[in-house]
């Protein structure tokens, strides 16, 4: 096995290994405050307290990537995430109020992923070869569409065979094992001066080289003022505005698709259980295929020609679950799980080429800050879009919502590569 092949395996095993025991408090803590206060505003507090923090932390994390040793930085997370669930535990034994402790500990954990995000998108292109960038995050997100699978069911047997306080354990342990792989086995290779990409997209706001913009980030000028230079630099490279823009609008539109279909399935075809987890199942298969597909495949050459198939193969996925509660009762809630899948393979059709479009393109010293740019416009854009749509479909039928996004959407990927400068970015910097 090549060198950088066994040390991405590494790396991706133990950041998997360490994803899965997050994922395990994540959906202990939802189901255990469902099942004891079966209350929308608990929950709705709990979701506030666990995607805020991430947001507000966003722009100082991504200076922590770009001036700090990301390897390290990386391990720092999952240690201070492993360190709040450990505390927590500690603390549930004492008998200490599980509401307030919960919240807390859901914010305590986003400011750490806040972190983690963009240090492991800016640390990959410093193990894996640029040209291989596209399969391995495919592959990667193949991984998590599986543990979105996994762990709701192994997050179930082990509530019904243990407490709250034993999963926080066992969430240390898996974070203790991938910090062990990281720091031990996991080699970057050095960072090579780089020069201006294609159509001059990475080219420095006032001219200078990338070396010299690297050693400007480096200067002792404070936190804040390289927050200031990395929103300098995505300002300056006006392809940067024109995909932020674009995928902001795009995770604003899908929002109904992704939030109200559960209520939907709920009021158009029944509330049994079986709907909702068929729902889930479908959905993650779904995501696990489109990983595997993006793995294999690779996407056109074009990064933006992959993205807007997967941004059109949504936006007809969501008028079919608009359309699916027409049909006849038979085949209503089929063909809706049908749509459901296909939505969900489409899904690594657009999050991986984002990323690789990111780490091709925006030059290593301003990675991170790009990167946590990208998550604070994912975080926080469909939350806010619920804002709107949740009232409305209060008011009106959610097929209706569901309808007008998504026919947005689709005049939205329709006219994508209409915009020069994302037909630009989305060329490959090194073709194959």
């Amino acid at each position: 096995m090549n060198a950088w092949k066994r040390r991405t395996a590494l790396f991706l095993a133990g950041q998997t290994v360490s994803l899965f025991g997050s994922s395990l408090v994540q959906y202990a803590i939802m189901w255990h405050l469902t099942l004891e206060t079966r209350s929308g505003s608990v929950m709705t507090g709990y979701i506030i307290a666990g995607f805020l923090p991430s947001i507000l932390l966003a722009p100082l994390a991504g200076v922590w990537a770009d001036r700090y040793d990301r390897k390290r930085l990386i391990a720092l997370a999952d240690g201070c995430i492993a360190a709040v669930s450990l505390v927590a535990a500690v603390l549930l034994r004492a008998g200490v109020a599980e509401i307030p402790l919960f919240f807390a500990v859901a914010a305590l954990r986003s400011l750490g992923s806040a972190v983690h995000q963009p240090a492991v998108g800016a640390f990959l292109p410093r193990i894996v070869p640029r040209d291989e960038l596209m399969r391995v995050n495919g592959i990667n997100g193949g991984i998590q569409s599986a543990l979105m699978l996994v762990s709701p069911v192994a997050a179930g047997v082990l509530l019904a065979v243990a407490d709250v306080p034993s999963i926080f354990l066992v969430d240390v342990a898996t974070a203790a094992l991938a910090i062990a792989v990281l720091l031990a086995f996991v080699r970057e290779e050095p960072v090579a001066a780089e020069s201006p990409t294609s159509a001059g997209l990475a080219a420095a706001p006032d001219g200078s080289s990338s070396a010299e913009a690297a050693s400007q980030a480096e200067a002792p000028a404070g936190h804040f003022r390289d927050i200031l230079d990395g929103l300098a630099y995505i300002r300056s490279h006006r392809y940067l505005l024109s995909f932020f823009a674009y995928m902001g609008a795009l995770f604003f539109l899908v929002s109904p698709a992704a939030f109200l279909t559960t209520i939907q399935t709920a009021r158009s075809f029944g509330g049994e259980v079986w709907r909702l987890t068929a729902l889930e199942i479908v959905f993650s298969v779904g995501m696990m295929a489109g990983g595997a597909a993006i793995a294999s495949w690779g996407g056109f050459r074009n990064r933006m020609r992959t993205i807007r198939l997967g941004n059109v193969v949504m936006a007809v996925c969501t008028l079919g679950l608009a359309a699916s509660p027409l049909l006849p009762v038979s085949a209503a809630f089929p063909a809706y799980l049908v749509f459901m899948g296909v939505f969900g393979i489409a899904i690594p059709l657009l999050n991986t080429p984002s990323t690789v479009l990111l780490q091709e393109h925006v030059e290593d010293a301003y990675l991170g800050r790009a990167f946590a740019v990208f998550t604070m416009v994912s975080s926080s854009l469909m939350p806010v879009a619920m804002l709107v749509f949740g009232p409305v479909a209060d008011v009106v039928s959610i097929e209706l919502v569901l309808a007008v996004s998504g026919s947005l959407l689709l005049a939205l990927g329709l006219t994508a590569l209409s915009n020069k400068r994302l037909r630009e970015a989305g060329e490959p910097v090194n073709p194959s």
